[in-house]
């Protein structure tokens, strides 16, 4: 199926022309703020600011020349303002623009992230104290263990997406940074105060130090944000196609009218949505590992790791997005199935409740061991032979002798599983969402 993505707004962040709007407030604010310590005229900062201008045809045709992509955006410049334009790039370097903009745009694209993030989290709880009494079958390896509450598992769930949203903060905080501080970060052609203005000016901070370039530990640091946010999204994924399988189907992606879940076999609704969210979190955890390369330049800075962040930051982020869309979408129309989430649970005769029947036995004066014993031997029965687990367990002479029937439909009771959850979903309930809680 042809993806429904329709937020051009990532899109806009990584396009040609935004990246060069950038670089134009860049170079425009270091004139200025020339002029303001009275390097260069007042008169030609003010001729800069109202002429400069660039077309992205045009610097694409400078570069053709100039194999360099910022010397052919400051000749761009430079032609659109006439001679108040020999004060474009004036003491700077290419990577005080290429870093300065890169931070822009990671910013932007890291609060469109936010606000979609932030969505999907208020669905996640909505959805978790909804269903905080649907009982369900826990697993561990794949096999039941003991009861839960399907509220309970989207609970884990809202908490780690409490936890990427926090890294997500922090992630942003970090790539805010630039530099104007010339060819190898010394100011050597550089007033301070110049560097001082520019980034007053964008909201941005300047670097505590920098080479040539900034650091990439920052850079490697959002992308490890971007990719853990990604396998969170692919636990969700993950875990609603496992629970939408055929012997299973406790919940189901939604299925639109006209929908086709296969070209041959016409039964078929598959949890398409949720395997691309898990084939494109293998993706975004993938460009993770060129980005932790990265880090490590020769120097004050070579450009190895330029090509690579040219497509891992404009593709990760789009993905995410794109993800965080998606899950969205599927969570906000998903089909629960609570009769069915029970019927799972009564499998094998009870099966789920053989630890509260041996911690009864131990309680009651029987040695652990013993106790043990017998509870493994009514579950094999169960789970070899297809008998009844409850039943097994009634007919063994030295488990009656310490539980009644009355006794085993307490300890069979669901309910007992999930009664102590409050505390849970009190810390769920005060969760901030929106910045409501």
């Amino acid at each position: 199926m042809i993806p429904r993505y329709t937020a051009p707004e990532m899109a806009a962040v990584w396009s040609d022309e935004a990246r060069l709007r950038h670089w134009l407030e860049i170079e425009v604010l270091a004139v200025e703020a020339w002029a303001r310590v009275g390097t260069i005229p007042a008169e030609d900062a003010r001729t800069v600011r109202e002429r400069a201008s660039f077309t992205v045809d045009r610097v694409r045709e400078l570069e053709e020349v100039t194999r360099h992509d910022v010397a052919a955006f400051v000749q761009c410049v430079a032609e659109s303002v006439g001679p108040a334009g020999r004060w474009i790039h004036f003491g700077l370097t290419s990577s005080d623009v290429l870093d300065t903009g890169f931070a822009l745009q990671l910013r932007e694209a890291a609060d469109l992230l936010l606000t979609r993030t932030e969505r999907l989290l208020g669905t996640v709880k909505r959805m978790a104290l909804e269903h905080r009494d649907t009982l369900m079958a826990g697993r561990t390896h794949g096999v039941h263990a003991e009861p839960t509450s399907f509220g309970h598992k989207l609970a884990l769930w809202a908490f780690e997406f409490d936890r990427d949203r926090e890294r997500l903060r922090r992630a942003r905080e970090a790539v805010s940074v630039g530099k104007v501080s010339g060819a190898v970060g010394t100011y050597a052609q550089l007033d301070p105060r110049v560097e001082e203005h520019v980034f007053g000016e964008l909201g941005l901070r300047p670097a505590e130090a920098s080479s040539q370039v900034v650091s990439r530990d920052r850079h490697a640091e959002y992308m490890a944000a971007l990719a853990i946010l990604a396998s969170s999204l692919d636990v969700i994924a993950t875990e609603i196609r496992n629970l939408a399988r055929t012997e299973v189907r406790e919940v189901q992606e939604p299925f639109a009218e006209g929908q086709k879940g296969s070209s041959a076999m016409p039964h078929k609704r598959n949890p398409v949505r949720c395997e691309r969210i898990t084939g494109l979190a293998r993706v975004v955890r993938a460009n993770l590992q060129p980005a932790l390369e990265n880090v490590v330049l020769w120097h004050e800075r070579d450009i190895s790791h330029s090509s690579a962040e040219r497509v891992i930051f404009p593709d990760s982020t789009t993905a995410v997005h794109f993800m965080l869309a998606e899950l969205t979408e599927v969570l906000d129309g998903l089909e629960v199935f609570p009769e069915r989430m029970l019927e799972n649970l009564d499998a094998g005769g009870g099966l789920v409740y053989s630890q509260a029947v041996l911690l009864a036995l131990v309680e009651r004066g029987m040695p652990r061991d013993e106790a043990y014993r017998i509870v493994q031997a009514a579950a094999a029965a169960a789970w070899d032979e297809g008998k009844d687990f409850r039943g097994e367990l009634e007919a063994d002479p030295n488990a009656a002798r310490l539980l009644s029937a009355a006794n085993l439909a307490e300890l069979f009771d669901p309910g007992r599983y999930v009664r102590n959850l409050d505390v849970v979903f009190d810390r769920l309930a005060k969760l901030t969402v929106g910045g409501e809680p």
